[in-house]
């Protein structure tokens, strides 16, 4: 949680990448448990109507190549919070 917390949203790709794990694990031990516990969720489902027209003009994802974005929870953000205020003190 500590790694997300300065992005607004962030893909399975993106993760797994920067962690250097296959992107499955990413998400079977990482990511789908702290979605679990409230620390995680979906910013940008593949179901998320997009509204704008710059979106449908330059959009390069399409509904069949769509990546989930996730991003902290506030109860994630909260967390992460008390933990660098235990860090200052």
């Amino acid at each position: 949680m500590l790694w997300a917390y300065d992005l607004e949203f962030w893909t399975l790709d993106f993760a797994a990448k920067d962690y250097e794990m296959l992107k499955d694990k990413m998400a079977d031990r990482i990511v789908y448990p702290l979605m679990k516990e409230g620390y995680i969720y979906k910013h940008f489902d593949k179901m998320s109507p997009s509204q704008t027209r710059e979106d449908h003009l330059f959009r390069e994802e399409t509904k069949y190549n769509y990546r989930v974005r996730y991003a902290l929870s506030q109860k994630g953000r909260l967390i992460v919070q008390r933990f660098y205020k235990k860090m200052e003190s």
